[in-house]
């Protein structure tokens, strides 16, 4: 065999296989879904009353949607439930159906450690929880600082301080929200070892730059929502809407039928909202 045929040999070996590596290459590539079993399509029940500070808090609202298959892109609301609040003092105020699914009350009166029962009649079932309006130490400092990071250019770290009073057990949700992210990013946190001190809640993202800006909602919570909220982002990477490994199960009951209950959970919170700039 001459050079001239073993060169074009060898430029037909290396064609065929870049040609199979091409399409190795492409099959890798392509999505195959799954033949998932679909189980019941339970209610899930978006209950928050969230009272900021600088607002009556008369205007509430209460989402009501159901479990979709896996591949689904979008979500089954529930329209033409009944929805109502009543308090202690056997106020009832009436959430009405703004837009499928979504239920809203505009003279709803918030007060502190009262006691809430919601009642929602929907699909033929009937579903009612508890809790109480739990009040928020707000905001007292906000802080920047650049962190090293290991794997490039230092980090930019957003603090929040707040003040714990001492005269009792308190816990907060506080979350964050920017343009750059599709959640919010949520903290869970007590004061087992931090009562009647000053509690620092932190932010940190690659893309957190000068510039940015970032909304702050920091809540106070039960003990009961806490615990729930603990179970919820432990079974979900600190992502509340990513899928659980099972239905964590919250306050929200079925009071025909405790174990056919709805996803989600009915909580009051005083809340102190904030937004910072980046420098």
């Amino acid at each position: 065999m001459n050079k001239a045929t073993k060169n074009n040999f060898k430029s037909k070996l290396l064609t065929i296989f870049s040609l199979l590596f091409v399409l190795l290459l492409s099959s890798c590539e392509e999505v195959v879904n799954l033949d998932l079993e679909t189980g019941e399509a339970k209610i899930v029940i978006d209950a928050e009353i969230l009272w900021n500070k600088d607002t009556d808090g008369k205007t509430q609202t209460i989402k009501i949607s159901k479990m979709a298959p896996y591949y689904n892109t979008s979500t089954p609301k529930v329209s033409g439930a009944q929805v109502r609040v009543v308090n202690n003092e056997g106020t009832t105020f009436t959430f009405a159906e703004t837009d499928p699914g979504s239920y809203v009350c505009t003279d709803f009166v918030p007060v502190l450690n009262m006691e809430y029962t919601l009642f929602i009649e929907a699909e033929g079932k009937s579903f009612t929880a508890v809790e109480k309006l739990i009040s928020v130490t707000p905001i007292n400092k906000i802080e920047q600082r650049y962190m090293p990071d290991v794997d490039g250019d230092d980090l930019l770290v957003l603090s929040v301080f707040y003040n714990d009073p001492a005269d009792q057990e308190n816990f907060y949700l506080t979350y964050f929200t920017t343009d750059f992210l599709k959640i919010p990013y949520y903290l869970i946190s007590n004061d087992k070892f931090s009562n009647g001190n000053e509690i620092k809640d932190e932010f940190s993202d690659t893309d957190l730059k000068p510039g940015k800006t970032v909304k702050i909602v920091h809540r106070g919570i039960s003990k009961n929502f806490f615990n729930y909220m603990n179970l919820i982002l432990e079974a979900s990477s600190a992502n509340p809407f990513g899928g659980s490994p099972a239905n964590i199960r919250g306050n929200i009951v079925n009071t025909n039928n405790s174990n056919d209950f709805a996803l989600g959970y009915f909580r009051l919170c005083e809340a102190n909202t904030v937004s910072y700039t980046m420098q």
